[in-house]
């Protein structure tokens, strides 16, 4: 039976305003940040979308995302914390190497790329598979998605994605340990700046 994965950005926090790499780091959602995730919110709610489970990142501007989002209760996991940038955490995103990232971040105390994305795979594996988890919110982080969704290019119905904005959406079904990307929402909050 497939199942449908909900996996999202969390809304602008203060360091995405700064240009400040954070990834273990954490830093809180600004008012824009709160608008966006009402906006998913509400994305959720036209849509008649119900949640069996929902999860979060255990960084706080996921959290309070999801809080935004629904009140149901949900689960914090740590797997779904954002790729560790080691002592790059909290320096200008100007410090940052040109993509793709491979292991740079290593070097300095941080994740390699394929132990992040590891991390990532066994810990939605370990969600989806379980009973009563039909259709899911998991709440995590902008690099997060991307390389989820990297992984999963090959199975892909929408083809590769791009410029992840904060509280994209996406969408994934999910069968027999393989997940497929169906969808991408990349709200526009461009009259809410």
């Amino acid at each position: 039976m497939k199942k449908t994965l909900f996996f999202m950005r969390h809304g602008q926090t203060l360091f995405n305003v700064r240009k400040k790499i954070q990834g273990f780091c954490d830093a809180p959602l600004t008012e824009l940040g709160v608008k966006q995730a009402q906006i998913a919110g509400e994305y959720f709610k036209t849509h008649n979308i119900v949640f069996d489970k929902a999860y979060s990142s255990t960084s706080e501007r996921a959290c309070d995302t999801l809080e935004l989002i629904t009140d149901m209760p949900y689960k914090r996991l740590k797997g779904l914390k954002e790729w560790n940038f080691g002592t790059f955490e909290g320096e200008s995103e100007d410090l940052n190497p040109p993509l793709p990232y491979g292991d740079f971040f290593a070097t300095f105390g941080g994740e390699k790329e394929m132990d992040f994305r590891a991390r990532l795979l066994t810990t939605m594996e370990s969600m989806m598979s379980q009973s009563d988890h039909d259709t899911v919110l998991a709440v995590s982080h902008g690099a997060a998605c991307a390389q989820f969704a990297r992984h999963w290019e090959g199975t892909s119905k929408i083809g590769k994605i791009s410029g992840l904005k904060n509280c994209c959406i996406l969408q994934f079904e999910y069968e027999d340990g393989q997940f497929t990307l169906v969808d991408f929402i990349n709200h526009d909050f461009e009259k809410l700046t």
